[in-house]
């Protein structure tokens, strides 16, 4: 790679585009190095959204769902041809490890190809029938159907810095095929690696002018410009969301915005867990403090235990975590790089300290970590931290605190219905996993916690070694939760394109309901 800065580009309205000045320098969080620079000042955002209005969603509104998911793949094969540079990239900018640029990398890719073939099974259809048609009067022939019709807007994604392919790719392949063009804007820090997706699939020739559009740098006034036809899809910081829904121009239009935004997720040990079960759980915590160093939306925050079984927990994490090297992510040996930013760092220590208030720290702590061959003053590395509170109801910030990065909380409990209502003070999640073997508390646990989550990982022995993870998204599954994670959802195969789509009552013949019958996918 060059030593000199690069300067991030803008696609938009059919070119790229480079804004003025610097704002915002893209780091090395391990050396320190400005890599690259990114601005969108001056870019014409209200023609950029226009553009896409005119030639994208034509171009794509045009095509069947199988026709769109041709696209889609061609897209992931861009991908797939170009992956080596990405994942050299993701380690420089986002201090990857290889195993977690692959997450990143080849979760984006995997999406796409699922929702490509997904597309190819809806065949010709150009609608998605929600219901089937009902009479609505004494004339037989005076039916109404409810279809699912592609919004004739832009759908406007706006993506965290932990995931600059997977966030990009999740949302876009659900975007294209519901017939819908993209105006993708990524996290700034992190944007070497959308920029260069993008980069390969425009110059591919792969999809139809106007249907991927890229913004690096500041958002700008572009959300001064988006109307009621439009689609916005965010993810990241609550305050961020709050600023967006509270737009004057959102709320005076109406846009329809899907939020995902923070989440304090949970691992609970049932209270018979042992043997295949236990060390599950003991597993799949560690996993999620130290993958991307802890920078997950889904990562496990909240670690609940048996009052009895507690100190045992933390036992076991503690010798896992021991074992986890740190370092730079270009040597091979390491198993943990740094945060992405200092000021993510910084952050992190912020929140750590929080909760320490009201928790001992088994391990780590807010400081940053003693690293052969690396200058604290310049990285931005957080040590794996541990902490444990005594009573989880007389604690707050464990239950309110995000903290971004690779840290953990032992939460003790008595009973099971203290377990269950300690879990739901983390005020909504994404995702929440339970390891035990008793099938009853499984089915209890589905009941109490399901309504303050968007997804439940339920392990027992029989599925140990096999489940995908907790912090795992996987395009079959709903991807969102209630409450402060943003009351927003993705994914989970075809649910997922109703984001993109007006949902309408069409009332007329019954020879009109049949027309239109064939030339749509039924949902159920």
């Amino acid at each position: 790679m060059s030593n000199a800065p690069q300067a991030l580009e803008s696609y938009l309205s059919g070119g790229w585009r480079r804004g003025e000045g610097v704002e915002t320098e893209l780091v090395d969080p391990v050396r320190g190095d400005v890599l690259a620079t990114a601005s969108a000042r001056g870019l014409d955002l209200k023609a950029a959204l226009a553009h896409a209005h005119r030639t994208g969603g034509p171009a794509l509104r045009g095509l069947s769902f199988a026709e769109r998911a041709k696209l889609i793949g061609a897209v992931a094969d861009v991908l797939i041809a170009n992956r080596a540079k990405y994942e050299t990239i993701a380690v420089a900018n986002s201090g990857n490890t290889k195993i977690d640029a692959a997450i990143d990398i080849d979760g984006g890719i995997g999406t796409l190809k699922y929702y490509a073939r997904l597309g190819s099974s809806l065949g010709g259809a150009t609608f998605l029938l929600d219901e089937k048609p009902v009479r609505l009067a004494k004339a037989e022939n005076f039916q109404a159907i409810h279809l699912l019709a592609p919004r004739h807007g832009v759908a406007v994604h706006i993506n965290a810095f932990n995931f600059p392919s997977w966030g990009l790719w999740e949302k876009a392949a659900v975007s294209l095929l519901a017939g819908v063009p993209v105006l993708a804007k990524p996290a700034s820090s992190t944007a070497m690696l959308s920029h260069e997706m993008v980069r390969d699939v425009i110059a591919a020739n792969v999809l139809p002018e106007g249907t991927l559009s890229l913004l690096c740098g500041g958002a700008g006034d572009l959300l001064d410009h988006v109307n009621g036809a439009d689609v916005i899809a965010f993810t990241g910081s609550s305050e961020t969301a709050g600023r967006i829904l509270r737009h004057p121009n959102i709320l005076a239009r109406g846009v329809h915005v899907n939020i995902e935004a923070d989440s304090v997720n949970a691992a609970l040990l049932a209270p018979d867990a042992s043997g295949p079960a236990f060390d599950a759980f003991i597993k799949e915590v560690s996993r999620e403090m130290t993958v991307k160093a802890g920078q997950k939306c889904t990562a496990i925050r909240r670690v609940f235990a048996p009052a009895d079984r507690a100190d045992a927990v933390a036992e076991a994490l503690l010798a896992r975590l021991k074992k986890t090297t740190l370092g730079d992510p270009r040597d091979e040996a390491v198993r943990m790089g740094p945060l992405v930013t200092r000021a993510q760092q910084a952050a992190a220590f912020e929140g750590i300290g929080k909760i320490a208030k009201d928790a001992q720290v088994l391990t780590g702590g807010a400081t940053a970590p003693s690293i052969d061959g690396i200058d604290p003053a310049k990285s931005a590395f957080v040590a794996p931290t541990l902490m444990r509170v005594a009573d989880g109801a007389a604690a707050d910030a464990v239950h309110d605190t995000e903290v971004f990065g690779p840290a953990a909380t032992i939460i003790p409990y008595k009973t099971e219905s203290e377990a269950f209502a300690l879990v739901e003070r983390g005020g909504g999640s994404l995702v929440a996993s339970v390891y035990g073997d008793d099938r009853a508390f499984l089915a209890r646990a589905v009941s109490e916690l399901g309504p303050s989550h968007g997804r439940l990982l339920m392990v027992e022995a029989s599925i140990a070694d096999a489940h995908t993870g907790h912090g795992i998204v996987m395009p079959q599954c709903n991807h969102g939760g209630p409450g402060r994670a943003g009351n927003g959802e993705e994914l989970g195969g075809l649910h997922g394109l109703r984001l993109y789509h007006q949902r309408l009552a069409v009332q007329g013949s019954s020879d009109l309901m049949t027309e239109l019958q064939a030339k749509a996918f039924a949902l159920h």
